[in-house]
């Protein structure tokens, strides 16, 4: 069963790239970007907010940045992490509003579960919508983003840290590739201790997600592989209690679509880690279920982040415009397996 909430809905502006983090407490914390609209960022700036009840209702949204009026760059993917110290992590690109452009990122770090806020604390990472901060098992920091490079391949990139980002790691390639437009990667880390990054391919064609694997903690990647997750934009991966990866995404059939109805749906793919390991499309298993339809007739729905409690319960959070005119942050709970496993052990897929 899958029950949806609203974060925070405005129909006097336009509210999109959420991610949610949950504290040592178990309280929520999302981050969110709100913006006179995707496709104009005249105006721009993160904002937050808090659940004390799983999600259910949610405080008054307050500012994490400043506002941006497009002078100096605009405030565009925010994502949020919790460290294994229990810190919170924002990490957020600044941009031109193109995808050539070069932005900077910076972090902002919470002491006390969000209520209070240090930075901007400038990274070394350039490009834009960055990948969440990854904290390894070995306690190593990778930061992601993607951007043009001179030669016109779309690239994306990583930094890696030893010592929680006091210095850096010059720039490492995860994905590139002629012909492939490789963006918006999400890195996991496997119980067997490789690396995967998870990839959407930009060219408006419905290609399958893609993927690179790091056999080395993040300091050189294998790939690309195709992954049975077809038409799959801003894939967001992680594991869960049960040993199965979740891959939240929006689904971008392409055609025609790409104009006006040009995203109306997000998905969850499930993968066991044998599959995930795989690198022939044909010897990989997905399941793949709908979470939420966008019935505007300006849909615009996904980038999409997503925890789960300590009780198993899966909470998502996520931006669709369908019942508004401009674009809201909702939420979603649900159990796996209620929504995917039904009965049925992870053996079975």
């Amino acid at each position: 069963m899958i029950t949806k909430y609203t974060i925070a809905k405005n129909d006097n502006i336009y509210e999109a790239f959420p991610d949610v983090a949950l504290t040592k407490d178990e309280h929520l914390v999302v981050v969110f970007l709100e913006c006179t609209h995707h496709s104009d960022r005249s105006y721009t700036r993160v904002m937050l907010s808090k659940s004390k009840d799983r999600g259910r209702t949610w405080s008054e949204k307050k500012p994490l940045t400043p506002p941006n009026h497009g002078k100096t760059g605009s405030w565009n993917c925010p994502r949020i992490s919790t460290l294994s110290d229990g810190r919170l992590i924002v990490i957020v690109d600044k941009a031109e509003f193109n995808e050539f452009s070069n932005g900077v990122n910076v972090f902002y770090i919470s002491d006390d579960q969000g209520e209070t806020w240090k930075g901007p604390i400038m990274t070394p990472a350039d490009g834009i919508v960055p990948d969440k901060l990854i904290e390894l098992e070995s306690g190593r920091w990778i930061i992601s983003t993607h951007s043009r490079q001179k030669d016109g391949i779309l690239c994306q990139k990583a930094w890696i840290s030893d010592n929680q980002g006091e210095s850096w790691s010059n720039e490492i390639i995860v994905a590139r590739q002629k012909g492939l437009e490789l963006c918006e990667g999400s890195i996991t880390q496997l119980s067997s201790g490789e690396l995967v990054c998870f990839l959407r391919e930009n060219s408006g064609v419905g290609r399958d997600c893609y993927k690179a694997i790091s056999k080395d903690q993040g300091q050189t990647w294998d790939g690309l592989y195709r992954v049975p997750i077809p038409a799959c934009h801003r894939p967001v991966a992680g594991q869960l209690q049960s040993g199965m990866f979740m891959i939240t995404h929006r689904y971008m059939q392409g055609g025609k679509g790409w104009v006006g109805y040009w995203t109306q749906n997000l998905f969850a793919a499930f993968m066991n880690e044998t599959s995930i390991l795989e690198t022939k499309r044909e010897q990989q298993s997905s399941r793949i279920i709908p979470l939420d339809f966008d019935r505007s007739p300006v849909s615009d729905i996904g980038y999409s982040g997503w925890i789960q409690f300590q009780d198993g319960e899966i909470y998502v959070a996520y931006y669709i415009v369908d019942d508004s005119p401009n674009g809201q942050i909702r939420g979603l709970s649900m159990r796996e397996n209620d929504v995917i496993l039904g009965g049925f052990t992870n053996e079975h897929y």
